[in-house]
């Protein structure tokens, strides 16, 4: 999948500035993973695949990052997929994303070409591609965790972080 063959579907799109994403990518001392800086930048905030992606903007991601880092200390349950990503490494991972199940699409920043899932009902942990968009097409298509869905609609929403 690429840009090219996401659908707006209603709604304005509202992108965010390369020059935020290069801010928070230069506070957190990270790359974001090949495609997020020009989906983000193009779409904007939104729901993506029938509503059932959110990718977070940069400044949620800053606000957020380590909230998400100490409730996955707290609540790890995914062993079954430490020979894929290791605890140790999955709690220093950003998030990028989640769906409405409650799944967490993450990278690590010392290696943004390997995008991850923590699934919200399974102990396993699933490498999803090197790209934002190789990691869109896995959730929407696999049908892993969902029933796979074909849609490549994007529904912009405003929210202010």
């Amino acid at each position: 999948m690429k840009l090219e063959d996401v659908k707006i579907s209603g709604g304005k799109l509202n992108p965010i500035t390369h020059d935020v994403v290069s801010d928070v990518e230069a506070r957190l001392n990270i790359t974001f993973p090949v495609g997020y800086r020009e989906f983000i930048t193009t779409l904007g905030q939104g729901f993506f695949c029938e509503s059932y992606i959110r990718v977070y903007p940069p400044r949620r991601i800053l606000k957020e990052y380590r909230d998400f880092q100490k409730r996955w200390a707290e609540y790890w349950f995914w062993d079954g997929g430490r020979d894929v990503l290791s605890k140790a490494k999955a709690l220093q991972a950003i998030i990028l994303a989640d769906t409405m199940e409650g799944d967490e699409l993450i990278f690590c920043p010392d290696n943004p070409e390997r995008l991850y899932v923590l699934p919200r009902n399974k102990d396993a942990i699933f490498q999803v591609g090197t790209t934002l968009f190789e990691a869109l097409q896995w959730l929407c298509r696999s049908g892993i965790l969902i029933e796979a869905m074909q849609d490549n609609s994007f529904e912009p929403f405003e929210w202010e972080w």
